[in-house]
């Protein structure tokens, strides 16, 4: 009897190491893959923002489109961080009490702001200049993504290991830097 039992611990083992975690691997390395493929996106996209100085139609499909080549759901969060100086007075309704002093501020627009100005709700053709999303050099632009989906892998790997992963993201990045450029 303990024979016959041992004999089937012995052929789920077999399936197990044969068929199941080689799979789990696999699935594993397109989560990597993916995840290279996102990574090279988001930071091609970024450093031409920043070095062109403007954001256009063009440029975010092209964008959302290499995301779409990770095979997975991706949220896209954008955030631009435009510097503003402001005069320091003594008394602010008096403009003749300035005190050599400039305030530097940010104003942050994001992923609505930008959007509304690529894609309004005319028809504007896409290479317009009006369609462009302009910052000036001095100013912060960032993106962020996430996976909104569960990966393969992570499927995979919560049913070889019995856990849950849950709705962690398995790709999050943020990569953003200083405008350099004002070339439009």
């Amino acid at each position: 009897m303990s024979n016959a039992i041992s004999k089937i611990v012995a052929v789920l083992l077999a399936v197990a190491l044969l068929f199941i975690y080689p799979a789990a691997e696999a699935y594993r390395k397109q989560d990597d893959v993916s995840r290279i493929i996102v990574y090279n996106a988001v930071t091609q996209f970024v450093d031409a923002v920043r070095n062109k100085g403007y954001l256009s139609p063009v440029m975010y499909q092209d964008f959302v489109n290499e995301m779409a080549a990770s095979g997975n759901e991706i949220e896209i969060q954008m955030e631009h961080l435009h510097k503003q100086y402001t005069p320091v007075y003594t008394d602010a309704s008096d403009p003749n009490t300035f005190q050599h002093e400039i305030d530097v501020s940010y104003a942050g627009y994001y992923t609505a702001d930008i959007m509304s100005v690529l894609f309004p709700d005319n028809e504007t053709p896409k290479d317009r200049d009006i369609r462009k999303y302009k910052m000036n050099a001095g100013d912060f632009f960032k993106v962020t993504i996430r996976n909104q989906n569960r990966t393969p892998g992570t499927i995979m790997m919560d049913f070889v290991t019995g856990s849950d992963s849950g709705d962690a993201p398995a790709m999050a990045y943020r990569y953003g830097g200083m405008v350099l450029n004002e070339d439009y």
